[in-house]
């Protein structure tokens, strides 16, 4: 099960952009509004909201998880986790209410995808953390991901987990290797690639297809990309657009390349060792699942705590270990590389769990489509998309 959102339609959006925009002015909450009384002191509570299969289990009993265990032993705050959130449009309309009407959600601390936290940042609706008492973020944060467009200097999110999206292709049946985004194009692979459905998720790769700076695209970027994803969905070139069913596709054979995440494409290669996957010579997408505190959180201070633990390089890599996305904290490589366990010390090595410095600087973070934007874009994309 992937973190990413499976498909976005139209009205979920466009719902979406029409409150992050100036069409609910009150929606948006002013700085001195979004702290709450903070029981921390008194209260050894906290509650984390988090996706499926996104943490680390005991392996005879899944209802521990490790390094959460660890957390309340060494700090005595008990984490009540709820693992509620399966699509970012989902769980920003189960919340919405709550924080636009300067209400209490219940959570203390969740994970979003960026995109979407680009949204919650705009309206003003989780807390700016306090840095100097997280001093492994300070410490240990990727150097790529400490500067999102959408939340400048990353105070009020922090990334749980991040991934690339970039290309995955069965090797063996393609006969050849896949270097460039253009190279999907190739007249043997007519009828054999997919793209994700998703705008939040597609446009990113496809525009670095074309050269472009993703940190700074333009409107007019974008209009490229989408009349050249037109022509080839009429002649037929573009197979379909999926959500995460692209997994079930490629391990058929029934597509030969398509658009995907580096975590999907690892618990593929377990299966097929013939499934590739690629950072394209002109770049990929570099993204995050961020941890935020939402509006009037009552245990800011433990959840903060919490975020910190996580950033430990011994956490990071007992957690990397076992969900498998790119880990935030690049030290966690040095403490898997040091396990006895051969399979365990071989993920220091896996470039979709540490990306190797030459991949590295083929990665970038898109910055995230305005609220302005969003209705226009989203009818154009999924026009095109069939949603």
């Amino acid at each position: 099960m992937s973190r990413r959102s499976l498909l976005r339609a139209l009205g979920a959006g466009a719902a979406g952009a029409t409150l992050a925009g100036c069409g609910v002015p009150a929606a948006f909450v002013e700085p001195g509004d979004r702290a709450g009384r903070d029981s921390s002191a008194t209260d050894h509570t906290l509650h984390f909201a988090n996706w499926p299969l996104y943490i680390d289990t005991d392996d005879d009993n899944e209802s521990k998880r490790p390094t959460l265990d660890a957390f309340s032993r060494r700090t005595g705050i008990s984490v009540t986790y709820t693992e509620e959130i399966n699509d970012n449009d989902e769980f920003f309309g189960k919340i919405s209410p709550a924080l636009m009407n300067h209400q209490e959600t219940g959570r203390d601390l969740i994970v979003i995808s960026d995109w979407m936290a680009a949204r919650f940042v705009r309206l003003g609706w989780v807390q700016a953390m306090d840095r100097a008492k997280q001093p492994n973020v300070a410490k240990y944060l990727d150097p790529l991901l400490r500067a999102p467009a959408f939340d400048e200097g990353r105070r009020h999110s922090v990334p749980w987990q991040s991934g690339i999206t970039g290309i995955a292709y069965n090797r063996k049946k393609l006969g050849r290797e896949i270097r460039s985004t253009g190279d999907l194009w190739a007249d043997d692979l007519r009828g054999r690639v997919t793209l994700l459905s998703g705008l939040d998720e597609s446009f990113a790769l496809l525009m670095q297809g074309n050269g472009v700076d993703i940190t700074r695209w333009t409107a007019d970027d974008f209009h490229e990309i989408c009349e050249q994803t037109q022509k080839r969905v009429r002649s037929k070139h573009i197979r379909r657009f999926t959500g995460n069913d692209y997994i079930k596709d490629l391990a058929t054979g029934d597509v030969l390349a398509c658009q995907a995440y580096s975590g999907d494409v690892i618990q593929l290669q377990a299966d097929n060792p013939d499934i590739a996957f690629v950072v394209p010579e002109e770049g990929a997408e570099l993204w995050a699942e961020s941890l935020m505190i939402p509006n009037l959180a009552r245990h800011k201070r433990n959840a903060e705590r919490l975020v910190d633990h996580y950033y430990d390089p011994e956490v990071a890599a007992e957690l990397a270990a076992w969900v498998n996305y790119v880990c935030p904290v690049p030290a966690a490589r040095d403490v898997l590389a040091s396990s006895k366990d051969e399979e365990t010390a071989a993920l220091a090595e896996d470039p979709l769990i540490f990306p190797d410095d030459a991949m590295r600087k083929r990665l970038a973070i898109a910055r995230d489509i305005t609220s302005e934007e969003r209705m226009d874009f989203a009818k154009k994309w999924n026009s095109i998309v069939g949603l």
